[in-house]
């Protein structure tokens, strides 16, 4: 809780390309509080489809019509983003039993780097488990439609790309 009691949460993730797991996730979490961070993570070690910039405005423009979500790039530690937030709570999209272990792993490091701050696992409509950015990238890569794994904005975004 903030200093005015609203509750929010930060939906940390790469989301390269956001797809509609992510967007189910992030709709889930804003019935349970009353803000949501979609919080896009600049992660160095991945070779992304879209750049930083590009993930973020891509993000910001699939949720532009949502007040209760906000869109903001980071760099660097989640912990150390999520301090400056003053947020207690991240939430995580579990697709299947394969998520959790790392997840589980993410969460017991997030918790010993920043004890006070809560991990809240949430899963998506059973027509996105399983669906992930990974799979939509390789699709899209080899000239298959993805109209139906992502939001008509990021459809056009990526076939500009011309990857």
């Amino acid at each position: 809780m903030t200093k005015n009691n609203q509750s929010i949460a930060i939906y940390p993730g790469t989301f390269d390309p956001i797809t509609l797991g992510h967007e189910n996730i992030a709709h889930r979490a804003i019935k349970i509080f009353d803000k949501v961070i979609l919080a896009v993570a600049e992660n160095t070690s991945k070779q992304s489809f879209f750049s930083f910039n590009e993930r973020v405005d891509l993000v910001k423009s699939v949720f532009k019509d949502y007040k209760e979500i906000e869109v903001v790039g980071f760099k660097g530690l989640l912990m150390q983003f999520v301090a400056t937030q003053n947020v207690r709570v991240v939430i995580r999209g579990l697709r299947a039993v394969s998520d959790f272990e790392y997840e589980f792993q993410l969460a017991g490091m997030n918790r010993k780097l920043y004890p006070d701050v809560e991990t809240l696992f949430l899963t998506p409509s059973e027509q996105f488990t399983f669906l992930s950015s990974s799979l939509v990238k390789e699709v899209a890569t080899l000239g298959g439609n993805i109209e139906q794994f992502v939001s008509p904005i990021v459809k056009e975004a990526m076939k500009k790309t011309g990857r």
